[in-house]
């Protein structure tokens, strides 16, 4: 069964935490901090896979967990980290989240990171200074991102059919290839899209039938919205026309306008074949080929019968020209934008070899940048949020039941000039402080 869209709820590991411990031997009582780092949890990856065609499976199984990490222990033993979710899709895959795209898997074996899991938190051995000689600090882990993902699947086709329903498109790719798509003489026979592969002169082309079509359907009439995503991916459009149509010329306007509404295919390459024209004459082939030139003055217009495969050899080395033409541009761009990479790349490496650093960039906050990285606002309840990555991510290690974990937090508020603005917006010593969804006293309270 084919299925090109799907929900699914995403749970990367959660992070391990890490552990308080003190070394305690014979003979060596106080042998110091020795709690080891928590492992790193799981992360969800995709990878696409040639011989996957379908996203039916996320319908039954919707819900996508991987792994936690392990907590640390004693002898500075670090947890082990949690089993990464490989999970298969289909080349063409893309990933949203909230509306936007994440990923887009477009060739085989291709990963991506969908959801990443959270890190480990360092056991007390990490604490261990010259002035800090037994830490009972550790850190809990990190939570994995947890989000629902929206998936569509867009065919990788080299030619889309396209065409109002019963133009001869299923006809057509069931001649030129293996595919059987089921034929027959009313609207909307094809319900799925259809891939076939044609062969034409040791070269083969990938088609994509994108079935039904209508005027309105990039609004949603017919059921042509559902698979209009398909016609993004392909390098060439083969525009289906019947020849019996009472008026040739609008059928192709039609079709033409909404796939200009849906996506800009004002460039894509385009070739038009007028169907079904053994026994037709001339006459009235020309008067349908010059109804869609009134529409397209440029249009290359074929007239082929898949029945008797008249003109359906030409149409093809055709194509295979404007797909080669269309691959051999879409390398160019893939060149240029490399070698844009590069020359940053470059430039990057440069810069650092000149501030006598080499392989790892500095980073240097100036005051004013370093307080643009958290705010802090007053809620109406009397509650002061503060936001920033930085800060969120030393407050989700924390482990809020350990007093001295909570006055470490404090420390970096106070070293990060948190708190001189928490003070400034009348923040008192009982006050209370949210921070990633974990709550505290400005001051320990005893």
């Amino acid at each position: 069964m084919f299925c090109d869209t799907a929900k699914v709820s995403l749970k990367a590991g959660k992070g391990g935490d890490g552990a308080v411990s003190f070394r305690r031997e014979i003979y060596i009582n106080k042998g110091g901090p020795d709690g080891g780092n928590g492992g790193k949890g799981g992360s969800i990856i995709f990878v696409a896979d040639k011989d996957t065609n379908t996203l039916i499976d996320f319908r039954f199984n919707p819900i996508l967990t991987a792994e936690d990490g392990g907590n640390g222990s004693g002898t500075r033993s670090a947890g082990r980290s949690g089993k990464n979710l490989i999970v298969e899709v289909p080349i063409g895959t893309v990933v949203k989240r909230d509306g936007k795209i994440i990923a887009d898997l477009t060739h085989d074996r291709q990963e991506a990171v969908i959801a990443k899991g959270g890190d480990g938190g360092f056991g007390n051995a990490h604490f261990k200074s010259s002035v800090r000689q037994t830490p009972i600090i550790a850190e809990v882990g990190e939570p994995g991102e947890e989000f629902e993902a929206e998936l569509e699947l867009k065919l990788l086709a080299d030619v889309g059919l396209v065409g109002l329903p019963n133009a001869g498109k299923s006809t057509f790719l069931s001649i030129v290839s293996n595919a059987k798509p089921e034929i027959a003489d009313y609207p909307f026979t094809t319900l799925t899209p259809n891939l076939g592969v044609a062969t034409i002169d040791r070269h083969d082309i990938l088609i994509a039938d994108i079935p039904g079509l209508i005027e309105g359907a990039a609004e949603g009439r017919g059921l042509g919205h559902a698979f209009l995503r398909h016609v993004d991916r392909t390098a060439v459009l083969l525009h289906l026309v019947d020849v019996y149509n009472n008026d040739a010329g609008e059928a192709y306007r039609i079709i033409r306008n909404e796939l200009d509404k849906y996506s800009d295919l004002k460039d894509r390459p385009e070739i038009v074949a007028l169907t079904k024209c053994e026994g037709v004459d001339n006459e009235i082939i020309e008067m349908q080929s010059q109804a869609i030139r009134e529409v397209n003055p440029n249009a290359y217009i074929y007239n082929i019968s898949a029945v008797s495969r008249k003109g359906v050899e030409e149409l093809l080395r055709a194509l295979w020209q404007d797909i080669k033409i269309a691959k051999e541009k879409k390398q160019e761009q893939v060149n240029s934008t490399a070698d844009i990479i590069l020359e940053k790349d470059a430039n990057t490496k440069h810069q650092i070899t000149q501030d006598g650093i080499k392989g790892v960039p500095v980073i240097s906050l100036s005051s004013h940048e370093l307080k643009n990285t958290w705010t802090v606002t007053r809620g109406d309840d009397g509650v002061f949020h503060v936001t920033g990555e930085k800060i969120e991510k030393f407050a989700r290690r924390t482990d809020m039941g350990n007093y001295a974990s909570v006055n470490r937090l404090r420390d970096v508020l106070k070293k990060l000039g948190i708190r001189a603005e928490l003070t400034n917006q009348g923040a008192t010593q009982d006050s209370i402080i949210e921070i990633s969804g974990k709550t505290f006293t400005l001051v320990e309270q005893y």
